[in-house]
């Protein structure tokens, strides 16, 4: 084990919500909601304003309206997310060739491989311009974490959000988890943490009392091994730079169980039409087609068949989707259907059409599909077309986003990422002047300039034990995004 905190996590302060007040100044301060707006949509992001009622990812909508009832809510705009991703990504990897992305928001570098740290000062350093750069280029924040490993520079990271850097000197690793809840250490989620409990564990230090022995006794052998290393701050786990992808697929939650066997495999094969695009947009293509139906009962069924070779044809996609549903019993209702594509490779072979298609091979033609319930990636007409918060440009006002859309009308605040908060006008669902439009840049051409030295009040070590209390490390649960 390295015995210089030169491994970096860095992960973005509350991501989606805070790319929504970036670009939104009349959210800015306030409490935001991303996710799926139907009625089991989840939460996939809650601005810190948002997390103070108790709102948080992966919470049920409804809920998280009970909690928030004032709380803007808004439908994830992913392609605006991963772009600018793709700017911090690209950040770290001028940091150091091993970069080890976890999520959009998340990462791993390892400093020493860059040759940009080789001490608690250097990576301190290092650690305090990339934050810089990030808000320079991005005009968001984030939180960064120094340790001698993966598993320290995590925990460091949580203690430093938001907006904070948080380093743990060697040597003071074994002090600073032993008062910690054990549920910090990676691998001991519910199930586990629930288990220890009942034996007496719950804090780091009472594991390492424990004993390996207890652990094994416990969990098992690989299980109680890992964890009692990692009680000991023992973490050798190396940053393994990106990984191809593995497999691409789409898929879409119902809000109305489908009953409708034909409605199913129309669903199936606008997903396989989905999955395709994907796959090509990342120019590649796949071997192994994969079909995923979760029924009524939330059992949830996979199909797969594999091909000769790899393609991106849709009617192949298409086919395979449709043999494989053909094996599924969905007599009782469907609330998931998801359509993917495995055994990536960047070359496709031509003539696997005749492979796939057969007698009553699906037309390459476009199907018209009758309407259907809405789903958080197929909503009613209004809010396909008019998603709140998504980007709208009306001939008369400009630039604006929607609040929200029904019974014919949509809401449109008409503001910049670099404007005052706009007003609030309303309009016809079907208004010749108002259209769907591109995100605006967060930050103007000018701003973009990585910034050449920083430095940061929310900066600290953490010599012996973390703090109780985040305040010294710019935290606060209500805090303003810029």
């Amino acid at each position: 084990m390295r015995t210089a905190p030169t491994i970096l996590h860095l992960d973005m302060d509350a991501f989606y919500a805070s790319v929504e007040q970036a670009s939104k100044p009349s959210l800015r301060g306030k409490a935001v909601v991303v996710g799926g707006l139907g009625p089991r949509g989840v939460v996939a992001t809650a601005s810190y304003e948002a997390r103070v009622f108790g709102v948080h990812s992966a919470m049920p909508m409804g809920q998280a309206r009970r909690l928030a009832p004032n709380a803007a809510y808004l439908v994830p705009r992913f392609s605006l997310y991963r772009s600018i991703s793709e700017r911090v990504m690209e950040l770290l990897r001028a940091l150091s060739p091993l970069v080890e992305p976890l999520s959009l928001d998340e990462a791993f570098v390892d400093l020493e491989a860059g040759g940009v740290a080789w001490d608690e000062r250097s990576a301190r350093l290092a650690g305090v311009k990339l934050r810089a750069d990030i808000r320079a280029v991005t005009g968001l924040t984030g939180s960064v974490g120094l340790a001698a490993s993966k598993m320290l520079a995590k925990i460091a990271s949580e203690e430093a959000k938001p907006d904070g850097l948080v380093v743990i000197e060697p040597g003071t690793e074994r002090a600073m988890l032993g008062p910690m809840p054990v549920r910090i250490l990676p691998g001991v989620g519910p199930a586990t943490g629930d288990h220890l409990r009942r034996a007496g564990i719950t804090t780091v230090e009472e594991i390492v009392e424990a004993g390996e022995d207890e652990l094994v006794r416990l969990l098992g052998q690989a299980h109680g091994h890992g964890l009692y290393a990692m009680a000991l701050a023992r973490d050798d786990r190396p940053v393994v730079a990106e990984r191809e992808a593995k497999s691409v697929s789409v898929e879409d939650t119902y809000d109305v169980d489908i009953h409708d066997r034909t409605r199913v495999g129309l669903e199936v094969q606008r997903l396989a039409e989905r999955c395709v695009r994907r796959l090509r947009g990342a120019g590649l293509s796949g071997r192994t087609i994969v079909l995923k139906v979760r029924r009524y009962d939330f059992s949830t069924l996979t199909r797969s068949e594999t091909l000769r070779g790899p393609t991106d044809d849709p009617a192949v996609v298409r086919e395979a989707a449709a043999r494989l549903l053909d094996s599924v019993d969905t007599t009782g209702g469907v609330r998931l259907l998801g359509v993917g594509v495995s055994g990536l490779a960047d070359y496709t072979q031509e003539d696997l059409f005749a492979q796939a298609a057969g007698e009553g091979a699906v037309a390459e033609s476009p199907v018209e599909e009758p309407p259907v319930a809405p789903t958080e990636e197929q909503p009613s007409l209004a809010e396909r077309r008019w998603p709140a918060g998504h980007d709208v440009r009306h001939a008369e006002f400009g630039h604006g986003w929607v609040q929200g859309s029904g019974l014919g009308r949509v809401t449109v605040r008409f503001e910049t990422p670099t404007s005052e908060p706009g007003r609030v006008r309303t309009f016809r669902i079907d208004d010749p002047d108002l259209e769907a439009a591109d995100p605006l840049p967060l930050v103007s051409a000018g701003e973009r300039e990585p910034a050449a030295e920083a430095g940061s009040q929310a900066d600290s070590s953490v010599p012996a034990s973390l703090p109780k209390s985040r305040s010294g490390n710019g935290g606060g649960a209500a805090t303003s995004r810029p």
